[in-house]
């Protein structure tokens, strides 16, 4: 926690605007709006949504949301859980539950995720932006991604 440079409703200002971007960042993926998705995150990001699936900066971050009107005929992304740890007044870690459900338009069973996302978020020009991005995964059922970043869990 940082030092109480912020009174405590300060913080809580703060804090539902961070949570904000996290709802925001699912609403415009299962809304098909790329463009809205990329003003969440800063020049520099680093995307992980599993190994070898990510990018590296807001271009590359660009190139991976080609796919989602086509690959998609729907998507419903459900976040809870948001948890965040402040490291300083501009920057904080987040962790969030998401359950996420793919219907695609190839002829398939609809593909569920299970996971968390992990972030980093600082706030640049006045606004609470994504810099970091990983997905971590529990399980998924009839999935299209493969391979996963794991949980981590303690065996």
């Amino acid at each position: 926690m940082i030092a109480n440079a912020m009174s405590a409703a300060e913080k809580l200002v703060e804090e539902k605007a961070i949570e904000r971007i996290v709802h925001d960042y699912a609403y415009y993926l299962d809304m098909n709006q790329p463009e809205k998705m990329v003003e969440l995150f800063v020049d520099d990001c680093m995307v992980s949504y599993a190994p070898n699936f990510g990018a590296t900066g807001i271009e590359a971050y660009k190139l991976t949301l080609d796919g989602i009107g086509t690959f998609f005929r729907g998507t419903s992304h459900h976040v809870s859980g948001v948890v965040i740890d402040w490291v300083s007044e501009t920057e904080v870690n987040l962790r969030a539950v998401v359950l996420a459900i793919h219907r695609y338009t190839k002829e398939r069973p609809d593909g569920v995720l299970y996971g968390q996302y992990h972030d980093v978020v600082v706030k640049q020009d006045g606004k609470w932006k994504f810099k970091t991005r990983i997905l971590k995964t529990t399980m998924t059922t009839d999935y299209h991604v493969k391979t996963s970043n794991p949980i981590g869990r303690t065996e």
